[in-house]
């Protein structure tokens, strides 16, 4: 492998496979996660969720664990991993976008989310009233330092949370079963029209992201075997806690929301703690990785990643605190559905063409064209079949559901790609 990149992390840097997963299992437990277990929970029985849910993250922990040996091999994150694909241009003008605007804005909106509830809150607990916009700048300033520390920051942030996280869910599910919840759990008949490939599909849709950018985090594995270790052992458990935990509450006590719960039980403020470290954890990656990929995009380095970080960071706190974010969830949804498809021909062009050989690596020149096309083919499919477009007025006659969209977007864009390149003969730089 050339020297493709100042982003390429040094020796010494590399972690162990458990610093990795704590990363993992903090990113997955979240207020996104505990939704989708309590919509699950409402229409399959308990058996057939825990199934679902499995096969969904093993779906996703495959892909991801492919693309975080790249990561791992290489030392490079998504965005620069993207130019052996689809070229230098390809993945600094059109991915790093992709990825620095999704990032910037869901920061954005987990700030504000995490604001509003934590002003309310606190407002209620003490009687002092905290403006909603000033809540929202504290602790999107909070996330904001956690990650400008990079990967250290992160890990530290999660040995302590992620634990703490577990034990609040846990209880929380405990306190649940009691009186008489353990009977209405029993006698529970679900009334949903759900099937096992909504359970997989809604699985895989809410982590879809995190898979496709595994490398950021994965590029600091010391080997192969540590990428795969900590990718099934840092989601699945978590993964499996969280969403099992949201559907039990959402049986037994009418809602997921473990702060409502917790409110209820006479304990406000492990509720507020619940809350706040559930948004942190999560958006602490959210700026880590929209910092890397506006770092690519304006062609700094990995020195310079962490102004850029602190660049995503405040904007996405500004946006917050403005309130206008709310109304573009359609948009980052559509910039967020486009992400998985990358992976598609980053994996044949690596694993399959270049056979996992990291000497065989290297960025293409300019736009590569069976990236591109592959990588465009690749995402309308997932808009096309992942309801996408349902929320677009004006293009849903497109919305053509079927299986799991960002995994037909993966499938298609393979494919596209092997056989474009074996039609185009670019040369390799």
């Amino acid at each position: 492998m050339e020297e493709t990149s100042e982003f390429q992390i040094k020796s010494e840097e590399r972690q162990r496979w458990s610093s990795i997963a704590l990363v993992w299992s903090g990113s997955v437990i979240s207020v996104p996660a505990l939704m989708v277990g309590g919509i699950l929970g409402g229409g399959l029985p308990l058996n057939i969720c825990v199934i679902g849910i499995f096969i969904g993250y093993c779906i996703v922990c495959s892909y991801m664990s492919l693309i975080g040996m790249q990561g791992c091999d290489t030392g490079l994150p998504t965005a620069v991993l993207a130019a052996g694909a689809l070229g230098e241009k390809g993945g600094r003008y059109v991915i790093s976008f992709i990825l620095a605007v999704a990032c910037i804005g869901w920061f954005g909106i987990q700030a504000g989310v995490c604001g509003t509830s934590f002003a309310a809150m606190f407002g209620n607990l003490t009687g002092i009233v905290i403006p909603v916009w000033l809540s929202s700048i504290i602790w999107g300033i909070i996330m904001l330092l956690s990650a400008c520390f990079r990967f250290d920051g992160l890990k530290r942030l999660n040995r302590i949370a992620v634990p703490l996280l577990a034990i609040v869910c846990l209880y929380t599910l405990i306190k649940s079963l009691g009186n008489g919840g353990m009977e209405v759990l029993h006698n529970y008949i679900p009334t949903g029209t759900i099937t096992m490939v909504d359970a997989i599909s809604m699985t895989v849709g809410h982590f879809a992201l995190a898979g496709a950018i595994s490398s950021d985090y994965c590029r600091f594995a010391r080997k192969r075997t540590d990428v795969i270790k900590s990718s099934f052992i840092g989601v699945i458990p978590a993964g499996l806690m969280i969403l099992l935990v949201g559907a039990v509450l959402s049986i037994t006590m009418g809602t997921y929301n473990i702060s409502e719960i917790l409110i209820s039980s006479g304990l406000p403020w492990l509720a507020l703690v619940a809350l706040v470290v559930t948004s942190w954890t999560t958006n602490v990656a959210n700026a880590y990785s929209g910092g890397l990929s506006l770092a690519v995009l304006l062609n700094k380095d990995e020195e310079k990643s962490r102004g850029t970080t602190g660049i995503a960071g405040i904007l996405g706190t500004v946006l917050a605190a403005l309130g206008i974010l709310t109304g573009l969830r359609t948009f980052l949804s559509l910039l967020t559905a486009l992400v998985p498809p990358l992976v598609g021909p980053m994996i044949a062009d690596y694993w399959i063409i270049n056979k996992g050989r990291m000497s065989r690596f290297k960025s293409r020149p300019g736009f590569y064209i069976p990236g591109m096309l592959a990588f465009i083919t690749g995402a309308l499919t997932a808009c096309v079949t992942g309801g996408i477009f349902s929320k677009i007025s004006f293009l849903s006659f497109l919305d053509r559901p079927f299986f799991i969209g960002p995994i037909n977007g993966i499938v298609v864009a393979m494919v596209v790609y092997m056989v474009m390149s074996l039609i185009y003969k670019g040369d390799r730089k």
